[in-house]
């Protein structure tokens, strides 16, 4: 009898041990993007990114780009479309509210890498600065600031 009880709260005790660590939570997920280690990525729902990517492309952003187009995209000019007294164009919005969604992944990241001086505006190269999967990340979270509908259309127009 008492090898049963034993036995049964052996038995117990592992499940709930087992419950209680076991599965990955979104926590976990940020912890390990922010490591920059593999986490269980699950993909947003409707897009081409997983939340691995757009939490390591926040973070790029932010340390790359936040300061030319604001920590959500949405411009730091009012007039972005206007050139400034240097003859050069302000940082557009990326929130969807601006062109950049018009354009193909593979054209965003061809201004990523060589940035917008030769168009008119500001932007450096990122060519060297980043890497691959940086830049995919940046255009994850780019494109995490979208509303669907804005998104929807782009994916029409640029399907993957």
């Amino acid at each position: 009898m008492l090898k049963h009880i034993i036995t049964i709260t052996a038995l117990s005790l592992i499940s709930f041990i087992l419950i209680s660590c076991g599965g990955n939570s979104e926590a976990d997920d940020k912890e390990a993007a922010a490591k920059n280690e593999p986490a269980k990525a699950k993909t947003v729902e409707n897009r081409w990114y997983n939340t691995a990517q757009l939490m390591r492309g926040k973070r790029v952003f932010k340390e790359n780009c936040a300061v030319c187009h604001g920590d959500k995209g949405q411009s730091l000019t009012e007039n972005w479309k206007v050139a400034q007294a240097d003859g050069k164009y302000p940082a557009p919005p990326l929130n969807g509210s601006a062109h950049a969604w018009h354009h193909s992944k593979e054209i965003l990241k061809r201004t990523v890498n060589n940035g917008g001086i030769a168009l008119g505006g500001t932007m450096p190269s990122f060519k060297d600065k980043l890497s691959e999967e940086e830049k995919e990340a940046v255009l994850a979270h780019v494109m995490s600031l979208w509303p669907d509908k804005i998104y929807q259309a782009w994916n029409k127009r640029n399907p993957l």
